[in-house]
């Protein structure tokens, strides 16, 4: 077994490394690899896959993925155009500010429901916003027992930036539970908003 550590290693270091490790294969071997990122494990699965491996990858936490190559042996060169390649960066500046634990006015139990989808449905757009802002009330669904967590983090994961109001986690008592993303201030969010191409606000 060998094992390749990549974690917090830009794209392509990520498929560089990678790569070196299977051509210096005298034999057939199984690599781990290990990364911080979702991007990277498609970079890396994509190049290896095309270099014959069989591979698979699994979340081992927050922040902390594996692939695993099998390979028979090392394989035949590639350019560095196919071997190095990144995905390309699959958000645009568009900006989603989430005011609310709910989305529109009317029943709480359907609001709390609607934000939750539209937080899934944002994961599965082609092109991810660059920043989701959350404040006042939305601030609680970046927190310890929200059910949009895993969505969050998915998304961070993929390089959306997630930014908390700090103020709002203070008036809430919740500064300790922030689960995911970053703490910001209003400063920060008006220069968000004031540079985004587009504003989405459910």
């Amino acid at each position: 077994m060998i094992t390749v550590n990549a974690m917090g290693d830009n794209c392509p270091i990520p498929v560089i490394k990678t790569k070196k490790a299977m051509q210096a294969l005298t034999g057939p071997e199984t690599i781990e690899v290990l990364v911080d990122n979702e991007i990277a494990v498609q970079n890396v699965s994509k190049m290896a896959s095309a270099s014959g491996g069989q591979v698979s990858s699994e979340k081992l936490g927050d922040k902390e993925f594996k692939v695993t190559i099998v390979m028979a042996g090392a394989p035949a060169a590639q350019t560095e155009e196919e071997g190095e390649s990144c995905m390309p960066d699959r958000r645009d500046n568009t900006v989603v500010v989430v005011s609310s634990d709910r989305m529109g006015t009317g029943n709480d139990d359907l609001g709390k429901v609607l934000i939750k989808g539209f937080i899934f449905a944002v994961t599965q757009l082609d092109t991810l916003p660059k920043t989701i802002l959350f404040y006042n009330g939305g601030a609680t669904l970046t927190c310890e027992g929200s059910d949009s967590l895993e969505d969050l983090k998915s998304l961070e994961a993929q390089g959306v930036e997630i930014m908390t109001c700090g103020t709002c986690l203070d008036y809430y008592g919740m500064k300790e539970k922030l689960a995911v993303g970053s703490v910001t201030n209003m400063y920060s969010i008006v220069e968000k908003m004031a540079g985004a191409s587009n504003i989405i606000k459910p």
